[in-house]
């Protein structure tokens, strides 16, 4: 006959699988597709059409750098950029400036190694989208993602007016790029009162309810369409959702990763 003492230990065996797994173990099955993403979001500008001041981008900036971690971003691989980052301590922006936004990427990139993400809302034109006291043009923002980021896939969003125009260049096939408006059409929203422009405001409210990036931009695509109805705004903007023949077919793997709700 076996002794108390043996009959617990073998019991205290047999119940060990049924004990949690590691934190280290829960984090990694946690851990999502673009937990290993670098990414990087601007405020290009804080005037309002008027002239007058604004917070509505760098309310995006904020809100949507959020947005990215509900989405299954790390924050420590996302930086933000502001052209007023004194006034935003708490984010702690960098400032926004080409080279300070093209070495901060890299240096994400660096550790997060698996894909990359740019972020802007400003102004624009025909020829970019403001960035300060100059403008990112689209063949410069092309090179840039190239050098930081060389061959792993990107999401490139332009909230800006005539956004369209950096599609052509910034095409390649594992790259999906969103853009406030068509290259001959403006977007709306940035007014002194408005909290965010019309496109920000739509990416954050379609991205809850939204599997991937394809469905968040269609999800934009119909909302600014229908806020532009509401209010009156015309020309339409237009959108554009541009998505790499390489990347199409694996976007059922970039599925946005939440965190569960906890129990109450």
């Amino acid at each position: 006959m076996r002794s108390a003492a043996a009959v617990i230990g073998l019991l205290a065996l047999l119940f060990l699988p049924l004990q949690p797994a590691p934190a280290a173990a829960q984090a990694t099955k946690a851990a999502g597709p673009f937990s290993n993403w670098a990414a990087v979001v601007v405020a290009g500008d804080f005037h309002a059409h008027s002239g007058g001041p604004t917070e509505a981008f760098d309310n995006a900036r904020r809100d949507v750098s959020n947005a990215l971690v509900e989405l299954g971003f790390d924050k420590a691989a996302i930086q933000q950029f502001s052209v007023r980052p004194g006034r935003y301590r708490a984010d702690k922006p960098g400032y926004a400036d080409v080279n300070a936004i093209q070495d901060a990427l890299r240096i994400k990139a660096r550790t997060a190694k698996a894909g990359c993400l740019f972020y802007i809302s400003s102004h624009g034109g025909p020829e970019g989208a403001i960035l300060g006291e100059g403008v990112l043009r689209p063949h410069r923002l092309a090179a840039l993602l190239d050098e930081a980021c060389p061959s792993r896939p990107s999401v490139v969003v332009i909230s800006a007016c005539f956004s369209g125009v950096f599609i052509p260049p910034l095409q390649k096939g594992d790259r999906l790029v969103l853009t406030a408006a068509r290259p001959d059409r403006a977007s709306f929203g940035c007014g002194e009162s408005d909290k965010y422009p019309y496109f920000d405001d739509c990416f954050l409210s379609s991205a809850p309810g939204a599997r991937d990036f394809a469905a968040l931009g269609a999800g934009v695509q119909a909302c600014v369409a229908r806020k532009e109805k509401e209010t009156g705004a015309e020309p339409a903007s237009e959108p554009q959702v541009w998505i790499g023949p390489a990347l199409r077919p694996m976007l059922p793997l970039y599925a946005f990763n939440r965190a569960k709700p906890k129990s109450p």
